[in-house]
């Protein structure tokens, strides 16, 4: 549907450029770490309770700033695709993209707000291979002031239909719920969520916020994680 001369599309050469991981994905610099191994137990947990019973999306939620969304994300999506998943992470987060501190691309990508203001193109011109087996990525793309009606719209929902039936797994980070209502069009649109906590850091009445907005919206909360690592 693209052609060579869309300035939004990368070229073939382009995709193939030289991903970087961060030393914030455990799950690949340091598998025997205790963030790694716990990541490991939620994705067995989730291979058992979640993929084997057919379904195949994830919103990873949390209700405030910094209790570590999209390291769980980043983590998780690479511990499914180590355990040969196909898997998609998704940066759903068009305000403050967080996925380029774990995963670094070559260069400048476009993203989901790209495909999301450009309804005469698909989801797939904008997924990228990340670099390791089994793992694709939808960057958040350039910034944009109406992320809400963005997702809010059937192009979003319809994008991460057409993934779900291409990918064994499509993982979708988040912004904080307190911030804005993106994490719930997600989660509604995703139709599963898993909400981080922070250790010693998020409220149980947050949590149960956000747990309650979610069902509002008729997402099923899966569970919940509890996330000790920090990021900065």
């Amino acid at each position: 549907m693209s052609d060579a001369a869309d300035p939004i599309l990368l070229q073939p050469e382009d995709a193939k450029g030289e991903w970087r991981f961060t030393d914030h994905v455990p799950v690949l610099h340091a598998p025997q770490s205790i963030q790694a191994e716990s990541i490991g137990a939620l994705r067995s947990h989730l291979l058992a309770k979640h993929l084997q019973d057919g379904r195949r999306s994830l919103a990873i939620c949390g209700a405030t700033e910094g209790v570590g969304v999209s390291f769980v994300a980043a983590n998780l999506a690479a511990a499914f695709a180590l355990a040969g998943v196909n898997t998609l992470l998704v940066d759903g987060n068009m305000r403050e993209p967080g996925l380029q501190n774990f995963f670094v691309p070559p260069r400048a990508l476009p993203g989901l707000s790209d495909f999301l203001a450009n309804p005469d193109l698909i989801v797939h011109d904008f997924i990228r291979p990340a670099g390791l087996e089994n793992l694709s990525i939808l960057g958040a793309g350039a910034p944009v002031e109406n992320p809400q009606d963005l997702l809010a719209s059937r192009q979003f929902s319809m994008g991460m239909d057409a993934c779900m039936r291409d990918y064994d797994l499509v993982i979708v980070d988040t912004p904080p719920s307190s911030l804005s209502a993106d994490a719930r069009r997600i989660g509604a649109a995703m139709r599963y969520a898993l909400i981080v906590a922070r250790k010693n850091a998020s409220f149980v009445s947050d949590l149960k916020t956000l747990t309650d907005e979610l069902r509002a919206d008729r997402a099923k909360v899966i569970g919940s994680y509890l996330n000790d690592y920090v990021t900065n």
